[in-house]
């Protein structure tokens, strides 16, 4: 399948989606995109800071983090 064929099959794929799903291969795209991007950011970040979202992802996946709602409530009362 040459370039063209495979962008054009894209494009109707993409042209049939729903506006939910749309989005979510929008979204699905751009990460993918970027992936690049991110994995050469993670490599200049300084340890410290590689180290601290180390760690906040191993507290969130021992659901030992907060979570959102309970946060916003929290700032909400007090700064309104």
């Amino acid at each position: 399948m040459s370039t063209a064929e495979l962008k054009l099959k894209l494009f109707r794929e993409i042209d049939n989606l729903e506006k939910t799903k749309l989005e979510e291969v929008y979204g699905l795209l751009l990460n993918f995109i970027n992936s690049e991007k991110n994995s050469n950011e993670w490599d200049t970040m300084p340890k410290a800071q590689q180290q601290g979202l180390l760690d906040a992802i191993e507290e969130l996946n021992s659901n030992d983090g907060l979570a959102h709602q309970s946060v916003l409530d929290k700032y909400k009362t007090r700064y309104v």
